[in-house]
């Protein structure tokens, strides 16, 4: 199993916070199947303030190259892509296109 850790902006409203909260707090059926056929068992998103927090498990051979190609042919899944940006803003040091970034890990506890 891999992990990976990733960072993104919710715009800074209130009301469109919880909007964005309200979707997910049960996603649509066909979201779900497309996060799991593509290889992801586990997947948890934290906020604080307009800033989230996504931890994603996956199988050894989950690729976020696959999982893109499976998403660009999926158009419930652009549907739902396209409406959360309407949420959803850039980190500050993200490229022009770029959603979610990835995390550096700077610490684990069972290496000490």
């Amino acid at each position: 199993m891999k992990k990976y850790c990733l960072a993104l902006d919710l715009v800074d409203d209130a009301a469109m916070i919880a909007e964005y909260e309200k979707y997910h707090e049960k996603i649509r059926p066909e979201i779900a199947e497309s996060i799991t056929s593509a290889g992801i068992s586990g997947m948890e998103i934290y906020r604080i303030g307009n800033r989230l927090f996504m931890i994603m498990e996956t199988d050894d051979d989950f690729s976020f190259e696959r999982k893109a190609e499976m998403d660009t042919n999926n158009p419930k899944v652009q549907e739902w892509e396209n409406l959360m940006w309407k949420y959803q803003q850039a980190l500050p040091m993200a490229k022009p296109g770029e959603k979610w970034l990835f995390m550096n890990k700077i610490f684990d506890l069972k290496q000490q």
